[in-house]
């Protein structure tokens, strides 16, 4: 039997694009807040999380575009999956399912759409929460030199088309469970139906999965200068949760991401990178909290 978000989730298929549909879960009833997932997993990452939060809010865990059930165009140059094109679905999304704003959280690759959603549609997020990441700008500028060696994957998969795909699809599932089970501090915290659901889901999806990667070297690069040299940043209510890497890397996580918002909550934590599975709990008060402000 497919593994679903919640037992009473309802699944859309939602036109995002004019080659573009995504698969998007929705559930309960309220205020929307959109959650999006990270790598390599899918929506069903958030099924603790969102059956907490549909108490009393919609709750809307599409598939980013490229993963998952979602359709996952051929790259047509670095727009396909920049991270501006992958926020702009999820906006589209959300209004199709009737709702103009929204709160917004999303982990590792969700996170940085959601913070491109904030930045290109302060008008539709009204509070924003990322987990476990730093702004593309800040961490391209942080993982290079020996650093590089803790997101050696990084730099893989921003290697030109046809260069990492048949590398990484001949050994498909070690590479993926590299990270499921290198990333988590609870091995338990992923059980094996849902370990087993996310590599297979990747393991279909690895040319759009690296299209994602190579254009955060590039594009998405671009764009957050752009915004960084003009001067734009966060307007919305931003709370930050990842675990502690500065102390190791010799940077100051908070203050880079105070650079990009101005009304930010910075909070560390104990467990994995996997958090919204790992201690959802925290994910829960920390987003609830967030929402209050």
């Amino acid at each position: 039997m497919a593994l679903t978000l919640l037992p009473d989730a309802t699944y859309h298929r939602v036109p995002v694009a004019p080659d573009v549909q995504l698969n998007v879960a929705v559930a309960g009833s309220g205020p929307a807040v959109v959650l999006l997932h990270g790598f390599p997993q899918t929506h069903l990452m958030w099924r603790h999380v969102a059956a907490d939060l549909a108490t009393d809010h919609t709750v809307i865990c599409p598939d980013l575009r490229g993963y998952g059930a979602s359709d996952k165009p051929a790259e047509r140059g670095e727009e396909t999956y920049s991270k501006r094109t992958m926020a702009a679905d999820v906006v589209t999304a959300a209004r199709f399912l009737g709702h103009e704003r929204f709160a917004l959280s999303g982990h590792d690759r969700g996170a940085l759409v959601a913070v491109r959603a904030g930045l290109d549609h302060p008008d539709a997020v009204s509070h924003l929460l990322a987990l476990d990441v730093l702004p593309t700008l800040d961490m391209w500028d942080i993982l290079r030199g020996a650093e590089a060696k803790v997101a050696w994957h990084l730099y893989l998969m921003a290697q030109p088309a046809g260069i990492p795909e048949p590398m990484i699809e001949a050994t498909a599932d070690s590479f993926f469970a590299s990270f499921l089970d290198g990333w988590t501090a609870d091995p338990e915290a992923i059980p094996d139906t849902y370990r087993a659901e996310y590599l297979r889901a990747s393991r279909e999806a690895v040319v759009s999965i690296v299209a994602d990667y190579r254009a955060s070297a590039g594009i998405d690069v671009a764009h957050d200068r752009a915004d960084r040299d003009a001067g734009r940043a966060l307007a919305m209510p931003v709370t930050v949760m990842q675990q502690d890497w500065g102390a190791a890397l010799g940077y100051d996580a908070k203050a880079l991401w105070s650079a990009w918002a101005p009304n930010l909550e910075h909070v560390t934590t104990n467990s994995g990178h996997f958090m919204a599975e790992e201690d959802p709990a925290a994910v829960i008060a920390v987003l609830r909290a967030l929402m209050t402000r």
